[in-house]
């Protein structure tokens, strides 16, 4: 087993309001290894992007992360200075956002935008910054790259832009990429050939990959490990086959049984009842007890400590799901 690259421990995250600091991440633990794809998976609102932000230090007011350790490479990223940190995102850690709109600048042509990723972290000249950009563009699907490259951001559609952002962050090979759901705007065809491109980086490169979503199918298709977050906390962990095939949490049986792919052609969805609480009304004890059809008085009283089965797969629950239930 190899060393982790990224490992966080105990990791919170609060927002700030007038009533207290509510916390978005609460106590999360997260392994990454060079080369392997973890895939972070929750609904809305579970702490998700909030946990992805947090590992390269890009919380704002009135957010704030209190409490933990995130070491990349053995370094404290927590501790690190600004300088520090900005000579790490983008060359060694790369992140993809959700919205392309955060990453593109709207005055500078694409070109110049993917030659400056390349130049700040790299010496060499405008002309092979420019072919190396041209064939980052080919990799993610942009046809004519040469022509695009000179355009602007307002020219693009909203899943072409989303390629440029996701084709920028594979431009200097980083050591990790953190995506926070980056082909939820593309198309099925382009994002199997995102999919592709990110699974060949990983393999060949050795470059680790969080990869953060909503979505089993993705998870199930490109991740070697899987880590299922629920009310800021991460509940179940393990590799995709075990997590995926054989859910320990009910919150990860909710999630399977609320996805088409596990469900026959004409059956109804099995939705998980109620919703996500918000930061400010987490319950007592175990967050998803009052969604839960196995909740036992303990779960309201004590929250559950954290469960690892001999094949490495761990879950957070008084009264899990029993070994080789069917979905």
């Amino acid at each position: 087993m190899t060393s982790p690259l990224l490992e966080v421990r105990g990791l919170r995250t609060v927002f700030h309001d007038l009533a207290g600091a509510w916390p978005a991440v609460d106590g999360v633990d997260l392994v990454v290894r060079p080369g392997e794809i973890v895939g972070l998976v929750g609904e809305s609102g579970s702490g998700k992007s909030v946990t992805g932000f947090s590992l390269v230090q890009l919380i704002d007011a009135p957010g704030e992360i209190v409490a933990g350790d995130v070491l990349f490479k053995g370094e404290d990223l927590r501790r690190a200075s600004d300088e520090r940190l900005r000579h790490l995102r983008g060359d060694r850690i790369a992140m993809i956002f959700q919205d392309p709109l955060m990453t593109l600048n709207p005055v500078l042509t694409i070109g110049e935008q993917m030659c400056e990723a390349i130049l700040e972290h790299r010496s060499c000249s405008m002309h092979d910054a420019l072919a190396e950009a041209s064939r980052a563009l080919s990799r993610v699907g942009i046809s004519s790259p040469d022509a695009r490259l000179k355009q602007y951001p307002h020219e693009f559609s909203g899943g072409m832009r989303q390629r440029v952002a996701i084709a920028t962050a594979l431009l200097n090979g980083p050591d990790l990429i953190i995506a926070d759901e980056p082909t939820t705007a593309l198309d099925v065809t382009i994002q199997s050939q995102i999919l592709f491109e990110v699974q060949k980086l990983s393999r060949e490169t050795g470059t680790a990959v969080l990869w953060i979503t909503h979505d089993l199918a993705v998870v199930a298709e490109l991740a070697d490990r899987v880590a299922v977050m629920y009310a800021g906390r991460i509940v179940e962990t393990g590799t995709v086959d075990d997590v995926l095939d054989r859910p320990r949490h009910p919150y990860t049986l909710g999630l399977l049984g609320s996805s088409a792919a596990t469900v026959a052609p004409g059956e109804r969805l099995r939705q998980i009842n109620g919703a996500a609480p918000s930061i400010d009304a987490r319950p007592s004890g175990c967050p998803f007890r009052p969604r839960c059809e196995r909740a036992l008085p303990v779960c309201a009283q004590i929250d559950p400590p954290s469960q690892v089965m001999s094949n490495g797969q761990s879950y957070r629950c008084h009264n899990p799901v029993p070994e080789g239930s069917a979905l």
